[in-house]
């Protein structure tokens, strides 16, 4: 006898950090979100699996050029932009990622053509040549309003430690997301990032590490925010992990976002649980975020609550 079938359930990200000023702004973005969502989740429905439904979403929110990711992402202190993005299949375990790629659209399609790979995460110089491996077009994903901060900044001499998450606001730094479960009960995870903006040649981020992204068969995780406190406190990797100890989604959230206050991170993250809990948090002011349970969307714009005590969990 087949396995039952299971509720898809589906949460995305476009960033964490400081507060989006103006209810224009919150409308833009909540659009763009459940646009994202609604593209997603029908594929999901169709049958999809998660890994499918995540690069599809994280393909959506690269294209989109508020977020920091793909198109829109924000420039190294040279000038140039360097990408990061990884995938985590939860049902087999397996992550896979690209470290500081270029001149491409969309660095989620390297993670997955890693997946089974006996090699799974490849930097600058191996990126590149898995780019033409795989004849995929050259691509510029410079906007104007990338381009306008970093000569804004260059005038300052780079005081600012990073850019902004929402090129039109200005707001916060981070990552698009992207956590799926499938109806075969499957999770998986991706993020994918232009870096901080300003940092170092060679910096290395979150997005391309289990610290910023990970998922097994009882939870999938990914993160946003300063992509070192995400990886001193390897956020995305402890979640999961208490999950698979025992503690429910929420708990697992509340733990270890209480753990990161309590050590002056500024840091977002997203989840899902195999039982179809859906979870987010937060320490900085704000997470850009929207999620699908099956009966309705939302999203946390507006969310006032507590930073510590403002998760929310759907249990089918």
């Amino acid at each position: 006898m087949a396995a039952a079938q299971v509720q898809p359930k589906l949460i995305i990200h476009g960033g964490a950090g400081s507060a989006i000023k103006s209810k224009e702004d919150i409308a833009a973005v909540r659009q763009c979100l459940y646009k994202v969502l609604e593209d997603v989740y029908g594929l999901l429905l169709s049958g999809a699996t998660a890994q499918a439904a995540v690069v599809r979403g994280c393909h959506l929110l690269e294209d989109e050029p508020r977020f920091n990711a793909g198109t829109g992402s924000v420039l190294q202190s040279d000038g140039q932009i360097r990408m990061s993005a990884s995938l985590m299949d939860g049902a087999n375990q397996r992550f896979s990622g690209t470290i500081n790629v270029s001149r491409i659209q969309h660095p989620i399609d390297l993670a997955q053509a890693l997946q089974n790979a006996s090699d799974r995460v490849l930097s600058d110089y191996g990126a590149a040549e898995l780019v033409r491996e795989l004849q995929l077009p050259i691509y510029n994903p410079l906007t104007e309003n990338r381009l306008q901060e970093w000569l804004e900044e260059r005038q300052e001499n780079f005081t600012k430690k990073m850019a902004g998450v929402v090129a039109e606001s200005h707001a916060g730094r981070g990552t698009i997301g992207v956590v799926a479960l499938d109806n075969q009960g499957n999770l998986a995870a991706g993020t994918s990032t232009g870096g901080k903006g300003f940092e170092r040649i060679g910096r290395v981020s979150d997005s391309a590490m289990p610290a910023g992204n990970y998922a097994n068969k009882q939870a999938a995780i990914s993160c946003t925010g300063i992509g070192e406190d995400i990886i001193d406190e390897c956020l995305a990797a402890k979640i999961v992990i208490r999950v698979t100890d025992g503690l429910s989604l929420s708990a697992a959230f509340e733990r270890s976002l209480q753990e990161s206050q309590q050590n002056g991170r500024d840091l977002g993250a997203i989840g899902l649980d195999a039982t179809g809990a859906i979870a987010w948090g937060r320490t900085s002011e704000i997470l850009v975020a929207a999620y699908h349970t099956g009966e309705q969307m939302g999203d946390t714009l507006e969310w006032t609550e507590d930073k510590l005590t403002g998760f929310v969990t759907h249990i089918p």
